[in-house]
């Protein structure tokens, strides 16, 4: 059974899916607005609210390109760098105590995305119970083994990663010594397609890799939570805003508070119908077993000691008679007593 614990809640196989609300950069660096997103996280039953943790001077070059989707967000024509919109998304250490803080005090754990070996320090400093790695370094091996070193749950998402580059990551943290991993199904585009999805990979993943797994969702549809939950995924991770048209890379593709809502909503209801792999009568099927099922019951009137042949015999509700597999036993077997029409058998009628 695989299973890790990240604060007060199990994550994997046998617990329920673990739901991370990524706030990522949609603070605009703004204490109050990431304070608003965890109220957001917490009303939509979220286990985890998650940041992002980064310095610009650590994660780009000053003369780094913007992605398309930055430049569709932020503007062609704009001239704000993709470091000078990283500068505006930076998290100082007093912020994140801040909420930190506010996570403890609203009880839902706080995580965040390290993205370099001083950001995975300083989450350390504050004491994060796992880290989440995002799909960016999923070939940055260097951090994934520093961070494997801290000894705590870790949650890979594996956007844009060829399967033999997930499989070396994996390997390199399990090399370390750390066998806590979670690996995410993901899909690098923002939004994307619910074509590409491919959560199929999911089931890849959990055979060739062992490993708890789970989904990191960037479309905009409300399927993919549903077929991840059914196919086994243990890990749930979507992005949320408090507004779609806030200035920012991220708003666009993100989920409303409401639809935050549903999406947890949905996948909890996907677990419960999921329910047990043993087949059984469950309670609320045991009326209509008798009274849907069916039986074996007279098509005449029969006389007491008669041989009873088959155009005796109906087949006819209610359920709480002899059931009808089993009537080749009782053709050729002599009745107790005279029986009606209609009258429903029971082996106490029957020599």
């Amino acid at each position: 059974m695989m299973e890790f614990k990240i604060q007060n809640k199990m994550v994997g196989d046998g617990h329920p899916v673990f739901f991370i609300a990524e706030a990522g950069v949609n603070h605009n660096g703004s204490v109050e607005l990431g304070k608003k997103l965890i109220d957001i996280a917490v009303d939509a039953g979220a286990d985890a609210v998650k940041f992002q943790t980064f310095t610009a001077d650590e994660l780009n070059t000053k003369t780094a390109p913007k992605s398309t989707y930055h430049i569709e967000t932020t503007g062609i024509d704009s001239d704000q760098s993709w470091f000078d919109l990283l500068k505006t998304q930076e998290i100082s250490e007093e912020m994140h105590v801040a909420l930190i803080e506010y996570c403890i005090e609203k009880n839902i754990i706080f995580l965040s995305t390290p993205y370099g070996v001083k950001s995975a320090d300083l989450l350390e400093k504050l004491n994060v119970p796992a880290y989440k790695i995002a799909s960016t370094d999923t070939n940055n091996t260097p951090l994934l083994k520093h961070i494997a070193r801290k000894r705590k749950p870790m949650i890979l998402s594996s956007a844009m990663a060829t399967m033999e580059e997930v499989e070396l990551a994996v390997s390199t943290v399990r090399n370390i010594g750390l066998d806590k991993i979670a690996i995410l199904q993901c899909t690098g585009n923002y939004p994307s397609k619910l074509s590409d999805s491919n959560l199929r990979v999911i089931k890849t993943y959990k055979e060739k890799l062992n490993c708890i797994v789970g989904y990191s969702d960037h479309t905009p549809d409300l399927i993919n939570p549903i077929a991840a939950t059914a196919m086994g995924a243990k890990g749930y991770e979507k992005h949320f805003t408090i507004d779609r048209l806030l200035p920012g890379p991220d708003h666009r593709m993100s989920l409303s508070a409401e639809e935050l809502k549903q999406t947890i909503k949905v996948i909890r209801y996907t677990e419960e119908a999921m329910g047990s792999p043993e087949k059984r009568v469950l309670e609320g099927e045991k009326e209509n077993r008798v009274k849907l099922r069916k039986s074996i019951v007279t098509s005449k009137n029969i006389e007491k000691n008669t041989i009873i042949k088959r155009n005796m015999l109906a087949i006819k509700r209610p359920g709480n008679g002899i059931p009808p597999s089993e009537i080749n036993n009782i053709i050729g077997k002599k009745v107790k007593y005279d029986l009606i029409e209609d009258y429903v058998l029971s082996l106490n009628d029957i020599k």
